[in-house]
């Protein structure tokens, strides 16, 4: 097996065997993990993807009479309810309430995606323009006001892929890219429905 350092001076020599995963991958199921091993010196990766940190931010549109949430669960898994007053933050890796679920945030999300029903239930305080204090119902995608998904790590850690901008190839050594070429390759945030309906919920 070799070492970082004898990978190293391979990088240094231009003679590294360098790999993306989905061309190991294939390397691997050809010629099996031992001689794959052997042969490959570097497997890069890049990701753009939803992960632990990812979440949704939807906007609920109020019910009638309105409420402003306190706590939320959509298919008993808590969202974040701590700003306006129907607007909730899912986090990708909430755990549902119910432990005998396989399920969190992530499925939840995906079933909204999918146009799926999601089952709710929020209290809040009554307050004179905020009279309601429980509500129970099921939402969808389309019967919201709006839905984003977002992916902070995208953003503040290494977790993206780096682009080449100029017109010289890049070289196995510059896996790292400066924080303002990697704000360039990221979108921060991508809406997954645009704020089409008004709902009134009952």
């Amino acid at each position: 097996m070799r070492t970082i350092a004898e990978i190293n001076h391979k990088i240094q020599q231009g003679r590294a065997k360098t790999l993306t995963i989905s061309q190991a991958k294939a390397y691997i199921a050809e010629r099996g993990i031992a001689q794959a091993a052997r042969d490959i010196d570097l497997i890069t990766t890049g990701t753009f993807e939803p992960m632990e940190s990812s979440g949704a931010i939807l906007n609920l549109g109020h019910s009638d009479p309105p409420i402003k949430i306190r706590q939320c669960w959509l298919d008993d898994v808590l969202a974040y309810s701590g700003f306006g007053a129907v607007d909730l933050y899912l986090g990708a890796a909430q755990p549902s309430d119910d432990p005998d679920s396989q399920r969190g945030g992530g499925h939840v999300i995906a079933d909204l995606i999918a146009g799926k029903s999601i089952s709710l239930k929020a209290s809040g305080y009554g307050t004179d323009c905020y009279p309601r204090t429980k509500l129970k119902t099921h939402i969808s995608r389309d019967r919201i006001n709006q839905f984003y998904l977002f992916n902070p790590r995208n953003l503040y850690q290494n977790f993206i892929v780096g682009v080449n901008g100029g017109d010289r190839p890049c070289s196995p050594t510059s896996a790292r890219s400066s924080p303002a070429s990697a704000m360039q390759s990221i979108q921060t945030w991508a809406p997954c429905l645009p704020c089409s309906t008004t709902p009134t919920w009952t």
